[in-house]
């Protein structure tokens, strides 16, 4: 499902993860991530199968110093689509949120992506519009780590490094 999400998103070439990563990031010792399965109902209430998933990971608000849920991945399966399967997965997410007491539940949606777009809004998720997501990877981001590479970052060098750039 990983690699038809890619397909959808148009960046096949993208999707890289390794079965071997994806188990360790779900189920090592110390899991980064997590996951929600959708599962279609078979003959006599028995499971049919995956049909759909939802990735996620906490974040943290400094604003309002709790937990939230970020959202990496929403994909359901083209033949079952509009069977509540997204629609759950989210409910799911909002769940694990409220009974947790995490203020926030965030995720992005590409710009074209207009039956997500109106899928999101139907349940009343806001656009952050004044929001612009960046990115460092490949290069740039080898180029960066290089001007921390065999340097200690203590409270001192980093408030001398705020007081500089005040």
């Amino acid at each position: 499902m990983i690699r038809e999400l890619a397909d959808y998103e148009r960046a096949p070439r993208e999707a890289k993860a390794t079965e071997e990563q994806l188990r360790e990031a779900l189920f090592g010792a110390h899991p980064a991530v997590f996951a929600l399965i959708a599962e279609e109902t078979g003959g006599a209430g028995e499971p049919g199968g995956p049909v759909g998933f939802a990735l996620w990971f906490r974040n943290f608000s400094t604003w309002t110093g709790t937990h939230g849920v970020y959202l990496e991945d929403l994909y359901v399966t083209p033949r079952a689509r509009g069977g509540g399967h997204g629609k759950a997965l989210l409910a799911e997410l909002a769940r694990i949120c409220v009974e947790r007491g995490y203020a926030r539940f965030e995720w992005s949606v590409l710009d074209w992506n207009e039956p997500a777009i109106g899928f999101y809004t139907a349940l009343g998720a806001e656009p952050m519009d004044e929001w612009t997501v960046r990115r460092l990877s490949g290069e740039p981001l080898r180029k960066l780590a290089a001007q921390a590479m065999g340097t200690a970052v203590t409270s001192d060098s980093l408030s001398e490094a705020t007081s500089l750039s005040n």
